[in-house]
């Protein structure tokens, strides 16, 4: 029998190299009927983003992604998964706490830029952005090798302070967003993600929608 699916659209989001498309791919092993959507799959080619007067080329600004494909695949997922009535294979490992929550699908979507951008602002459930100081991102981003490499003074020059600057515009303008402490180790930031998401899949398989944000978050990570 064919029944309307629920569907949950939790948002990794972040500074570079935080650690958000491994956090996404360990909560994708541990949860049922779960599907990962990456930012970065949504970047123009190199020969349409825009450089600056300092020859730097401008990835971490929203123009240089497709962000109205992205949108797209967002709502294309969501719309297959509401008419679906076929629930996946429970991952071997999933925990006994997620028996009963196979009726509800969960897209993860990971990015560096996700929550600066108001057509994705009203589909999330459940957003999370991982934070390092500005030492340990810089160490991080030098033993990643990108394509195009990095140029000498780029970090510095762009990637961290746009990095400041649409984290500042999140601390003022945005809400029910939790900040996730990305020096912490990874299987302490993936048990305190996946207890909060299991709490909101029971509340949503309950049918629970009036879900606070600020439940079972806490000591998830620093401000």
């Amino acid at each position: 029998m064919r029944k309307a699916m629920k569907i949950l659209v939790v948002g990794l989001g972040g500074v570079t190299n935080g650690g958000k498309t491994t956090l996404a791919e360990k909560l994708k092993e541990m949860l049922p009927n779960c599907d990962i959507i990456s930012q970065d799959d949504f970047f123009k080619p190199e020969s349409e983003v825009e450089t600056d007067e300092r020859g730097f080329k401008l990835y971490d600004v929203l123009d240089a992604l497709y962000m109205d494909e992205m949108v797209k695949s967002i709502h294309n997922w969501m719309n297959s998964r509401t008419c679906s009535a076929v629930v996946t294979e429970e991952p071997q490992n999933t925990r006994d706490s997620v028996k009963n929550t196979e009726d509800v699908y969960i897209l993860i979507v990971e990015g560096f830029l996700l929550y600066n951008y108001e057509p994705l602002n009203e589909l999330w459930n459940r957003r999370y952005f991982l934070t390092l100081p500005y030492e340990e991102c810089k160490r991080r981003r030098s033993t990643r090798v990108y394509q195009p490499a990095d140029t000498p003074g780029y970090f510095d020059g762009h990637v961290w302070p746009m990095y400041l600057k649409y984290k500042n515009e999140l601390e003022e303008h945005a809400s029910n967003i939790v900040y996730l402490d990305g020096t912490k180790p990874q299987e302490e930031l993936l048990s305190c993600v996946y207890s909060d998401i299991i709490q909101e899949l029971k509340k949503l398989r309950e049918g629970n929608q009036q879900v606070s944000w600020h439940d079972n978050v806490e000591g998830l990570g620093s401000v």
